[in-house]
Protein backbone atom coordinates (compact mmCIF):
# COMPACT_ATOMS: atom_id res chain seq x y z
CA UNK A 1 0.00 0.00 0.00
CA UNK A 2 3.27 2.18 0.90
CA UNK A 3 4.63 1.49 -2.57
CA UNK A 4 1.21 2.44 -4.22
CA UNK A 5 1.47 6.01 -2.80
CA UNK A 6 5.04 6.93 -3.21
CA UNK A 7 4.60 5.30 -6.54
CA UNK A 8 1.36 7.99 -7.25
CA UNK A 9 2.97 10.72 -5.59
CA UNK A 10 6.30 10.54 -8.15
CA UNK A 11 4.69 9.65 -11.01
CA UNK A 12 1.95 12.64 -10.47
CA UNK A 13 4.90 14.70 -9.22
CA UNK A 14 6.92 14.18 -11.95
CA UNK A 15 4.69 14.57 -14.86
CA UNK A 16 2.52 17.82 -13.42
CA UNK A 17 5.98 19.91 -12.61
CA UNK A 18 6.68 20.56 -16.65
CA UNK A 19 5.97 24.15 -17.27
CA UNK A 20 3.30 24.07 -19.58
CA UNK A 21 0.58 26.75 -20.28
CA UNK A 22 -1.69 25.28 -17.84
CA UNK A 23 0.90 25.73 -14.83
CA UNK A 24 2.68 28.97 -16.29
CA UNK A 25 -1.14 30.39 -16.21
CA UNK A 26 -1.45 28.98 -12.49
CA UNK A 27 1.78 30.31 -11.58
CA UNK A 28 1.21 34.03 -13.13
CA UNK A 29 -2.50 34.23 -11.87
CA UNK A 30 -1.02 33.88 -8.23
CA UNK A 31 1.62 36.05 -8.92
CA UNK A 32 -0.60 38.59 -10.53
CA UNK A 33 -3.24 38.85 -7.90
CA UNK A 34 -2.89 40.86 -5.10
CA UNK A 35 -4.73 38.50 -2.95
CA UNK A 36 -4.39 34.74 -2.97
CA UNK A 37 -7.79 33.90 -3.00
CA UNK A 38 -8.81 35.78 -6.03
CA UNK A 39 -6.90 32.54 -8.01
CA UNK A 40 -8.98 29.81 -6.30
CA UNK A 41 -11.15 29.61 -9.52
CA UNK A 42 -7.86 28.44 -11.74
CA UNK A 43 -6.74 26.80 -8.85
CA UNK A 44 -10.07 24.64 -8.38
CA UNK A 45 -10.14 24.48 -12.14
CA UNK A 46 -7.46 22.92 -12.90
CA UNK A 47 -7.66 20.29 -10.30
CA UNK A 48 -10.73 19.01 -10.86
CA UNK A 49 -9.92 18.23 -14.35
CA UNK A 50 -6.94 16.54 -13.51
CA UNK A 51 -8.96 14.65 -11.03
CA UNK A 52 -11.21 13.82 -13.57
CA UNK A 53 -8.27 12.82 -15.99
CA UNK A 54 -6.79 10.70 -13.71
CA UNK A 55 -10.23 8.71 -12.57
CA UNK A 56 -10.81 7.95 -16.08
CA UNK A 57 -7.27 6.94 -16.44
CA UNK A 58 -6.90 4.99 -14.15
CA UNK A 59 -10.62 3.02 -14.20
CA UNK A 60 -10.64 3.42 -18.08
CA UNK A 61 -7.62 1.87 -19.04
CA UNK A 62 -7.42 -0.98 -16.93
CA UNK A 63 -10.43 -2.08 -18.54
CA UNK A 64 -9.40 -1.93 -22.32
CA UNK A 65 -5.85 -3.20 -21.43
CA UNK A 66 -6.31 -5.84 -18.54
CA UNK A 67 -5.89 -8.87 -21.10
CA UNK A 68 -4.17 -7.40 -23.64
CA UNK A 69 -0.01 -8.06 -23.21
CA UNK A 70 1.37 -6.16 -26.28
CA UNK A 71 -1.19 -2.96 -25.64
CA UNK A 72 0.29 -2.49 -21.98
CA UNK A 73 4.06 -2.99 -23.29
CA UNK A 74 3.21 -0.52 -26.07
CA UNK A 75 1.30 2.19 -23.80
CA UNK A 76 3.79 1.50 -21.26
CA UNK A 77 7.07 2.46 -23.72
CA UNK A 78 5.46 5.25 -25.72
CA UNK A 79 5.15 6.58 -21.88
CA UNK A 80 8.86 5.97 -20.42
CA UNK A 81 9.86 7.37 -24.37
CA UNK A 82 7.39 10.74 -24.08
CA UNK A 83 8.73 11.17 -20.23
CA UNK A 84 12.69 11.14 -22.07
CA UNK A 85 11.52 14.11 -24.91
CA UNK A 86 9.70 15.70 -22.53
CA UNK A 87 11.99 15.39 -20.21
CA UNK A 88 14.74 16.92 -23.06
CA UNK A 89 12.34 19.43 -24.39
CA UNK A 90 11.83 21.21 -20.50
CA UNK A 91 15.53 21.56 -19.98
CA UNK A 92 16.10 23.27 -23.53
CA UNK A 93 13.24 25.56 -23.11
CA UNK A 94 13.51 28.98 -21.70
CA UNK A 95 10.62 31.33 -19.69
CA UNK A 96 9.94 33.07 -22.92
CA UNK A 97 8.40 30.10 -24.57
CA UNK A 98 5.97 29.09 -21.58
CA UNK A 99 4.91 32.47 -20.94
CA UNK A 100 1.49 33.01 -20.57
CA UNK A 101 -0.60 36.41 -20.93
CA UNK A 102 0.34 38.90 -18.38
CA UNK A 103 -3.27 39.73 -17.10
CA UNK A 104 -5.41 39.19 -13.95
CA UNK A 105 -7.86 37.71 -15.09
CA UNK A 106 -11.80 37.53 -13.52
CA UNK A 107 -12.99 34.41 -12.07
CA UNK A 108 -15.04 33.97 -15.35
CA UNK A 109 -11.77 34.09 -17.24
CA UNK A 110 -9.87 32.02 -15.23
CA UNK A 111 -11.73 29.00 -15.05
CA UNK A 112 -12.32 28.91 -19.29
CA UNK A 113 -8.90 29.75 -19.59
CA UNK A 114 -7.51 26.97 -17.17
CA UNK A 115 -10.16 24.77 -18.62
CA UNK A 116 -9.45 24.91 -22.05
CA UNK A 117 -5.67 24.04 -21.94
CA UNK A 118 -6.20 21.45 -19.66
CA UNK A 119 -8.64 19.66 -21.74
CA UNK A 120 -7.72 20.35 -25.24
CA UNK A 121 -3.36 20.42 -23.98
CA UNK A 122 -2.57 16.68 -26.39
CA UNK A 123 0.22 16.08 -23.11
CA UNK A 124 -2.43 15.78 -20.78
CA UNK A 125 -4.11 12.74 -22.33
CA UNK A 126 -1.29 11.32 -22.95
CA UNK A 127 0.30 12.01 -19.73
CA UNK A 128 -3.16 9.98 -18.20
CA UNK A 129 -3.84 7.31 -20.40
CA UNK A 130 -0.34 6.50 -21.41
CA UNK A 131 1.53 6.85 -18.00
CA UNK A 132 -0.90 7.11 -15.16
CA UNK A 133 -3.20 4.75 -16.78
CA UNK A 134 -1.32 2.26 -17.06
CA UNK A 135 1.02 2.44 -14.60
CA UNK A 136 -2.27 1.81 -12.10
CA UNK A 137 -2.01 -1.87 -13.95
CA UNK A 138 0.68 -2.54 -11.69
CA UNK A 139 -2.00 -2.35 -8.94
CA UNK A 140 -5.13 -4.00 -7.95
CA UNK A 141 -8.12 -3.36 -5.35
CA UNK A 142 -7.38 -1.15 -2.14
CA UNK A 143 -4.08 -0.51 -4.27
CA UNK A 144 -5.02 0.84 -7.17
CA UNK A 145 -7.60 3.57 -5.63
CA UNK A 146 -4.74 4.84 -3.50
CA UNK A 147 -2.64 4.90 -6.47
CA UNK A 148 -5.31 6.83 -7.52
CA UNK A 149 -5.54 9.46 -4.69
CA UNK A 150 -2.34 10.03 -4.25
CA UNK A 151 -1.79 10.90 -7.85
CA UNK A 152 -5.02 12.90 -7.71
CA UNK A 153 -3.69 14.44 -3.61
CA UNK A 154 -0.28 15.42 -5.14
CA UNK A 155 -2.09 17.45 -8.19
CA UNK A 156 -3.96 19.30 -6.07
CA UNK A 157 -1.28 20.14 -3.68
CA UNK A 158 0.92 20.93 -6.69
CA UNK A 159 -1.75 23.80 -8.09
CA UNK A 160 -2.52 25.22 -4.61
CA UNK A 161 1.55 25.74 -4.14
CA UNK A 162 2.18 26.56 -7.71
CA UNK A 163 -0.38 29.92 -7.16
CA UNK A 164 1.08 30.49 -3.26
CA UNK A 165 4.54 30.40 -4.70
CA UNK A 166 3.55 32.80 -7.64
CA UNK A 167 2.15 35.22 -5.04
CA UNK A 168 5.12 35.24 -3.03
CA UNK A 169 7.70 35.20 -6.26
CA UNK A 170 5.44 38.11 -7.94
CA UNK A 171 6.02 40.38 -4.74
CA UNK A 172 9.83 39.60 -5.78
CA UNK A 173 9.50 40.33 -9.48
CA UNK A 174 11.89 37.84 -9.53
CA UNK A 175 9.61 35.51 -11.78
CA UNK A 176 11.41 34.39 -15.14
CA UNK A 177 14.66 33.42 -12.96
CA UNK A 178 12.41 31.20 -10.68
CA UNK A 179 10.38 29.89 -13.92
CA UNK A 180 14.18 29.06 -14.93
CA UNK A 181 15.03 26.91 -12.55
CA UNK A 182 11.94 24.99 -12.51
CA UNK A 183 12.47 24.49 -15.89
CA UNK A 184 15.91 22.62 -15.36
CA UNK A 185 14.34 20.62 -11.83
CA UNK A 186 11.29 19.36 -14.01
CA UNK A 187 12.77 18.03 -16.64
CA UNK A 188 15.66 16.22 -14.02
CA UNK A 189 12.29 14.79 -12.17
CA UNK A 190 10.87 13.94 -15.53
CA UNK A 191 13.68 11.93 -16.50
CA UNK A 192 13.75 10.11 -13.08
CA UNK A 193 10.21 8.75 -13.49
CA UNK A 194 11.08 7.31 -16.92
CA UNK A 195 13.94 5.17 -15.50
CA UNK A 196 11.35 4.47 -12.57
CA UNK A 197 8.61 3.47 -14.46
CA UNK A 198 11.56 1.75 -16.62
CA UNK A 199 12.65 -0.55 -13.70
CA UNK A 200 8.88 -1.31 -12.82
CA UNK A 201 8.70 -2.34 -16.69
CA UNK A 202 11.07 -4.61 -16.82
CA UNK A 203 10.97 -6.20 -13.92
CA UNK A 204 7.02 -6.99 -14.48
Amino acid sequence: MLAAVIHGFILAFGLILPLGVQNVFVFNQGSIHKKYRRVLPVILTASIIDTLLITLAVLGISVIVLQVAWLKTLLLSAGILFLIYMGYLTWKSTTSEVSAQQEAFSPKKQITFAASVSLLNPHAIMDTIGVIGTSSLNYAGPEKITFALACIVTSWIWFFALAFVGRQVGRLGKSNGFLGIINKLSAMIMWGTAIYLAIIFFNG
